[in-house]
């Protein structure tokens, strides 16, 4: 036992990682079987292999560093995926939640340690910002039953910064009051700097971001452009005198539009903090805490109980009070005061300014007791914030499952067959489909290469492999399954018709081709007789940029196409698709398609940000080009020939987008229509092909152009 001893604590780097991610891997395991949540697992473990358990790691400069990098992943994160749509509704809601779970717990931690504890205003104040203010600490087991977005959530994520941005700045008047350079320029120079920095952030950051994002689509290059504007975000909080917690949040809410919940790039961020980062932080904060001192007296006993107790019960008071204001169901009650009741990292970082303030001389502001009072504090408000946090989020998950049993039809048919050729498009199709895919359904999604069954077929089917390949790898960083299929055809539109029907799809996603010399006409070899021969809605798709640099996305809708069958199909994609990449939807039509599309989204989807123009004639489609931008999405919803939205205006439409959105991101809908495929239908009275001009508009076309001439 004396030789093993003689090897504690572990210095060697390599050790030190090893057994880190020993306690990552393990604590999670026994947590499970013990019924307690993971993050109490890693606290737990931190406090056994500290300098004040069994000594087997030193808190070196490796735990400050990942600890640090952990503690802005937190709350980088909970920027990154707040509802920033009901984050506008509710501002007031925000506010008030942020000023009573600040203000509460601060007045009574004041009134207790002035009258009760016997310390001094300055301390008491300290002290009572300290339990104002609160860290998110388990916001990963939010993140990990997918509630991120949850009305309570959001409402506790921003009252937490909230509170937060107040107390550091309470504190920053605390330690100006000690510094002979205090007084009213202080406070202007400090405001200047505070302004300068959020709307610098503002400026800049979308901009860099956008450039960036257009430019580059290498997936480690992108991760490391994010966590750079993060962490130069916190570094210039830091130098205007607001810890970098809060930078690290307000970048989280500038990015949060340009990386949607469901794209790859969002799913390396999460599980490259959740798997090392954000561990390292917890087991770095369990190493803070001796339990010794917590039975040293009874008078150190007696100082966390009141501590905990009133800073505790001041959050529980404004989370009870504001879910009964605000009308929310009780689990919504016992989240908000779940994820606001911790104290970690803030708490630190002000006790630790409070060590530096010196009182007199040789006695500072923050005592022994104190201080132990506080670092106890850290472990028991932990723990009742994960614990009340997991006991929430059951709930809630519960509620949500029995409320949504009847928004999801059981005969759901929806599963998106994507149409994949040139490797510029396909990935732009499979990150389009994602975004609109029912993730509650959860059903994969279908990538399918169709190749000319001719000399060259060998070849052509290697590279159709190697390219769907590819889209599963991609879409695997999203955690989205994907089947694919390579098929010989002799004709291109029957050999989709065929896999379409052998999958049971609903719908089909593919791309306007690009390849001007292999087919001159507008709609290409194929896709003509695609559409005419099947009556399931058809997206066509052409991206000249990404489409998480979007900014708004305008739809021309023709008159009656609420009569359609496929209306609500393509309405529901559509809603999706502005939800996922944040970005707000114009919709062009007629007053009675308006009325029911408003309906719609504000009864499916409210949070999305959509605007409804009258359009009084299909002809002023020409007119709407002047209005889109290079970051638009033009998303034109056509009709069959024969069907009730059909009009003869829609026949010049390839000769309208050629001439008036060429170089445009561009989207053509096909909506369902009722019966089988057409195909199926031999009927001599029904049409079996359409070509795309008419010989009228051809003779048309020619007595213009000798008009012209002479």
């Amino acid at each position: 036992m004396t030789l093993l001893l003689s090897y504690l604590p572990i210095t060697d780097p390599t050790f030190i990682f090893f057994v880190v991610l020993m306690i990552i891997l393990f604590a999670p395991i026994v947590m499970s079987k013990l019924r307690i949540p993971h993050i109490i697992g890693m606290v737990l473990a931190g406090i056994a292999i500290g300098q004040y358990g069994f000594n087997i790691l030193v808190r070196d400069n490796s735990f400050e560093l990942f600890g640090r990098v952990g503690l802005y992943y937190i709350m980088f994160l909970a920027g990154l995926e707040m509802d920033m749509e009901g984050v506008k509704k509710h501002s007031r809601r925000f506010l008030l939640f942020g000023l009573l779970t600040c203000f509460v717990p601060l007045i009574l931690t004041y009134v207790m340690s002035v009258t009760i504890l016997d310390y001094s205003s300055s301390a008491s104040f300290l002290l009572g910002c300290i339990m104002a203010s609160n860290t998110l600490i388990a916001y990963p087991i939010v993140g990990r039953y997918g509630l991120q977005k949850h009305q309570s959530v959001a409402l506790s994520v921003g009252s937490s910064m909230i509170s937060l941005f107040m107390a550091l700045v309470m504190l920053a008047a605390i330690s100006g009051s000690f510094s002979k350079d205090s007084g009213w320029w202080f406070w202007v120079l400090f405001a200047v700097k505070f302004a300068a920095f959020c709307v610098g952030s503002v400026v800049l950051i979308p901009k860099l971001t956008r450039y960036f994002l257009r430019r580059y689509s290498d997936a480690v290059m992108q991760y490391t452009f994010v966590m750079a504007v993060m962490f130069l975000s916190a570094a210039l909080s830091s130098l205007i005198g607001i810890e970098g917690v809060f930078g690290a949040f307000y970048s989280g809410l500038i990015l949060n539009r340009y990386i949607p919940r469901v794209s790859p790039l969002m799913n390396r961020i999460e599980f490259i903090g959740n798997a090392l980062f954000i561990p390292y932080f917890l087991i770095g904060v369990g190493m803070l805490i001796n339990l010794g001192t917590l039975f040293s007296s009874m008078q150190m006993v007696w100082i966390v109980l009141l501590i905990v107790f009133f800073g505790t019960f001041g959050k529980a008071v404004a989370a009870y009070i504001c879910s009964l204001l605000f009308r929310l169901s009780k689990a919504d009650g016992h989240m908000m005061f779940g994820l606001t009741s911790a104290h970690a990292a803030g708490a630190i970082a002000m006790v630790m300014v409070g060590i530096r303030l010196e009182v007199a001389p040789g006695e500072y502001l923050v005592s022994d007791d104190m201080l132990n009072g506080i670092i106890m504090m850290i472990l028991f408000t932990c723990i009742i914030s994960t614990m009340m946090t997991e006991h929430a989020a059951k709930k809630i998950i519960i509620q949500e499952k029995t409320h949504l049993q009847g928004d999801v039809p059981k005969d759901d048919d929806e599963k998106i067959l994507l149409c994949v050729k040139y490797p510029e498009i396909a990935p732009h199709l499979l990150y389009m489909s994602m975004f609109m895919r029912n993730q509650r359904l959860n059903r994969d999604l279908v990538a399918l290469n169709v190749v000319y069954d001719d000399e060259r077929s060998n070849a052509a089917r290697e590279e159709g492999i190697r390219l769907l390949e590819q889209l599963q790898h991609t879409a695997s960083a999203s955690e989205v399954k994907v089947q694919t299929q390579v098929r010989l055809a002799t004709n291109i539109a029957n050999g989709i018709k065929h896999a379409f029907r052998e999958f049971g799809c609903s719908e089909i996603v593919m791309g306007m081709h690009v390849h001007t010399d292999i087919n001159p006409r507008f709609w290409g070899e194929f896709i003509q007789s695609l559409y005419n021969g099947l009556n399931r809605q058809i997206l066509l798709v052409r991206f000249v940029q990404p489409m998480t640099t979007l900014r708004r996305i305008r739809v021309a809708v023709p008159s009656r196409a609420e009569f359609e069958p496929g209306f609500h199909r393509w309405l529901e994609r559509l809603s999706r698709l502005a939800g996922q990449l944040d970005c707000r939807i114009q919709f062009h039509g007629r007053n009675e398609s308006l009325m029911l599309i408003k309906e719609y989204i504000n009864n499916r989807h409210p949070n999305v940000r959509a605007e409804y123009t009258y359009m009084a004639h299909w002809n002023e489609l020409p007119q709407l080009a002047a209005g889109i931008a290079d970051d638009h999405l033009f998303v034109v919803v056509t009709a069959r020939k024969g069907t009730i939205s059909y009009k003869t205006a829609l026949e010049r439409l390839p000769d309208e987008l050629q001439k008036h959105f060429s170089g445009k991101n561009l989207m053509i809908i096909f909506p369902d229509q009722h019966g089988d495929t057409k195909d199926e239908r031999m009927s001599f009275t029904e049409a079996q092909h359409h070509e795309e001009k008419s010989i009228y508009d051809t003779i048309l076309r020619w007595i213009h152009e000798r008009k012209i001439k002479h």
